[in-house]
C-alpha cells in the first residue's frame, strides 16, 4: 500500500511539474511607417524567440517572404501591397498568425 502512495505522489508531481514547463508563444507586428513592418516574439516564459521561423504570405496564401527572429527576437520585412498574413512558427502549438489589417503603427 504504501509503495502505490509513493507512486501516485510520484505521478501526481511529474503532471504538476510538466505543466510548469509550458509556455506560450507571443507575436505582435507593428508599421513602422516607412513601408516596412517589424514583428517582436517570444515566449511566455520570458525566452527568447530567435530563430524561430517566419513566414509573409499574400491573400491567397502564396509564400512572400520566408525569414527567421534575429538575436533580438524581432523580423523586419518590407510591406507587401494587399492583403497579407504573418505566421510566427515556433512548432506544434506554437504558433501564431497576424493578419495585415491587424497591424498598425
Amino acid at each position: 500500500m504504501k509503495f502505490i502512495k509513493h507512486l501516485l505522489l510520484l505521478v501526481a508531481f511529474c503532471l504538476v511539474s510538466s505543466s510548469a514547463f509550458a509556455h506560450s508563444a507571443l507575436c505582435d507586428c507593428f508599421d513602422n511607417g516607412d513601408n516596412t513592418i517589424t514583428c517582436e516574439g517570444g515566449f511566455s516564459d520570458g525566452s527568447s524567440a530567435a530563430g524561430v521561423a517566419m513566414t509573409v504570405k499574400d491573400g491567397g496564401g502564396a509564400v512572400i517572404q520566408e525569414g527567421k527572429m534575429d538575436a533580438n527576437s524581432e523580423f523586419t520585412f518590407p510591406k507587401p501591397e494587399g492583403a497579407y498574413s504573418v505566421t510566427f512558427d515556433a512548432g506544434e502549438g506554437h504558433g501564431v498568425v497576424i493578419k495585415g489589417e491587424n497591424i498598425v503603427q
